[in-house]
């Protein structure tokens, strides 16, 4: 989806605050992490699957911030290729982001030895490919500016494996993987890596569950960590960040 569409001129971007690419983002944590940003002053590039939300996500944001810009892209990130053409898109606008949220994710619960062939293959492409490609894509670019900071989404999962969301758990295993990877790589250039591995937390995964939502992490405390990651002092970097239900996982 171009800048158009939602009767934006190009012209009229300024792109004067900081900015931040926030993946999966009308739904859930990543929903929570957009206005959380916009209240920041973030100037925002979003993507999700659906134009509709999209369109209404955007529309929500600039009218609790309308000193913000807001650029949107239909991207399923399970197709490699629109993955690319969505970052692509973003540095017709700025040279590198300030913040790289990958924040898109995909859950099939299943035991391994029952779930379909190509179960693994499904959350996999949204699950690491992406954030493996967009960690690639853009860290480069932090990398040449010595600044930026890197979130991945990650799970409990990725360090809990849970026998019901067997291939889910493997492929948060291996983001969990390629966050400290990055971490190591990128120190030396001043760009910040963190893994925020939430618990069981009330997005769309739970939908239609009748368990109170006080069972639940709530996005929002996501978006908050989030934001307290962001201003930590420069020579501070949180690695890792639990979020667990006060209760325990479900």
């Amino acid at each position: 989806m171009c800048e158009t569409e939602f009767g934006i001129n190009f012209t009229e971007l300024s792109f004067i605050n900081m900015n931040a690419i926030i993946t999966g983002a009308t739904k859930g944590m990543g929903r929570a992490i957009s206005f959380a940003l916009a209240a920041e002053n973030y100037d925002l590039f979003i993507c999700a699957r659906s134009a509709s939300e999209l369109t209404s996500l955007a529309n929500e944001l600039k009218e609790l911030n309308p000193g913000i810009s807001v650029i949107t892209s239909v991207t399923d990130c399970a197709d490699l290729d629109q993955v690319k053409i969505f970052a692509a898109h973003i540095i017709k606008y700025i040279d590198s982001p300030d913040v790289l949220v990958n924040n898109a994710g995909l859950f099939l619960p299943s035991t391994i030895l029952n779930e379909s062939d190509d179960m693994l293959d499904q959350q996999l492409h949204v699950n690491l490919l992406a954030p493996h490609y967009l960690c690639k894509f853009f860290g480069r670019k932090m990398r040449e500016k010595r600044s930026g900071y890197i979130f991945n989404i990650c799970s409990i999962a990725s360090i809990n494996p849970v026998v019901s969301a067997g291939s889910y758990s493997v492929t948060k295993f291996a983001l969990l993987g390629l966050t400290k990877v990055l971490r190591e790589e990128l120190m030396e250039y001043g760009v910040k890596v963190t893994a925020i591995l939430p618990g069981s937390t009330l997005t769309a995964s739970w939908e239609g569950t009748t368990l109170p939502k006080e069972r639940f992490v709530d996005p929002k405390d996501i978006a908050d960590s989030l934001i307290a990651c962001l201003k930590t002092s420069k020579g501070g970097n949180i690695d890792q960040l639990i979020i667990r239900p006060t209760l325990g996982d479900i």
